[in-house]
């Protein structure tokens, strides 16, 4: 499990950017309480999804307005065919954490 920040450094409605200890970017959002996590990128171009508009569990990218369900990794329309991985994410002792390898879901 990678360590991302305290809750109280990620307010409800906002994202962060995971870079140190990932292999991949994560983008980690708070929807209302609930921590989720997904491959930051986009699959239909390379952009940040941490830098995109949540709206309830969605996300919509700020390139191409591809939208994503944060917790299916699903794409809701075009031009965003594949899904994103999701990533199961805990909170410990008041930080967030997000685990990375075999047990995310969504795109391989």
């Amino acid at each position: 499990m990678v360590p991302v920040c305290p809750t109280s450094a990620l307010p409800p409605g906002e994202a962060i950017r995971v870079t140190d200890g990932v292999p991949a970017p994560i983008a980690v959002f708070n929807v209302d309480g609930e921590f989720l996590a997904i491959d930051d990128t986009c699959t239909h171009q390379d952009a940040s999804l941490a830098d995109g508009w949540l709206e309830g569990c969605e996300v919509e990218c700020p390139l191409h307005a591809s939208c994503f369900d944060l917790r299916t990794g699903m794409p809701s329309g075009p031009p965003a065919k594949a899904p994103v991985r999701t990533h199961p994410v805990t909170v410990v002792d008041g930080t967030v954490h997000v685990q990375v390898g075999g047990a995310a879901e969504g795109a391989a």
